[in-house]
């Protein structure tokens, strides 16, 4: 049954309400994934919901509202209150949108919220402003298994956060780095030139996936996608 939801964040962030807006709102890539909004009040946005939305609030480095809705009653909103502090910036999250399996989804939507606004957090201290190419993809429909997600967490040799990590992937070679973060349904590895992230959806009855942020300047995104897409669906063979 649709229901309402609301889900918050709200932490510190390393760099100035600038940097962090310009994140937000220009380097989703970085942490999240690519949307674009016209950068005004009433501006258009894209890539993020369905049918794309519109820019309701445009305040830069202080806050920022997007707004979507359908003919089917759904909408969806999120807005940003950024506040200089200590150096940095204390951001406020809000996210309220209409989940039509609430308990599942709205569930999903909160590990996500936590997940996300971790990566801008490391997008922020270690690759604010560079240059990324992002690519998703999912496993096989086998991967939505309960215990699904354990295969890549021994792959990768996760076991705890701050773990350092070495492991090959054909195709790239051997990729080295640590893990920021470690939950039952969400890796996060950080290397030198790139966020891996690593989604265990099937906690959900989904398949696991991963969308990874890559920084390297010379980093030939098709051949890392062909190369990763390879590697996640040997998992599951």
């Amino acid at each position: 049954m649709a229901k309402e939801s609301e889900v918050r964040f709200e932490g510190f962030m390393p760099t100035t309400p600038a940097d962090t807006w310009a994140a937000i709102t220009t380097g989703s890539g970085g942490w999240l994934w690519p949307i674009q909004y016209e950068p005004r009040d009433g501006g258009a946005e894209s890539g993020l919901t369905p049918n794309g939305g519109m820019v309701t609030v445009w305040k830069p480095s202080q806050r920022f509202v997007t707004y979507a809705e359908d003919e089917n009653g759904w909408f969806n909103t999120l807005e940003y209150v950024l506040e200089p502090k200590d150096g940095g910036t204390y951001l406020r999250y809000e996210h309220n949108t209409v989940l039509d399996d609430f308990d599942v989804e709205y569930d999903a939507c909160k590990r996500h919220t936590a997940f996300y606004y971790h990566s801008l957090g490391e997008y922020l201290t270690h690759f604010n402003r560079r240059e990324v190419k992002y690519f998703k993809t999912d496993a096989p429909e086998t991967s939505k298994a309960p215990e699904a997600f354990e295969v890549v967490r021994r792959a990768i040799g996760a076991t705890v956060a701050g773990d350092q990590v070495r492991f090959e992937v054909p195709g790239i070679g051997t990729i080295e780095g640590v893990v920021d973060y470690l939950t039952s349904a969400f890796i996060g590895i950080r290397t030198e030139d790139a966020l891996y992230r690593f989604y265990g959806r099937n906690v959900w009855g989904w398949p696991v996936g991963i969308g990874h942020h890559l920084f390297a300047e010379d980093a030939d995104l098709a051949k890392a996608e062909k190369a990763w897409t390879a590697w996640l669906n040997g998992l599951y063979a």
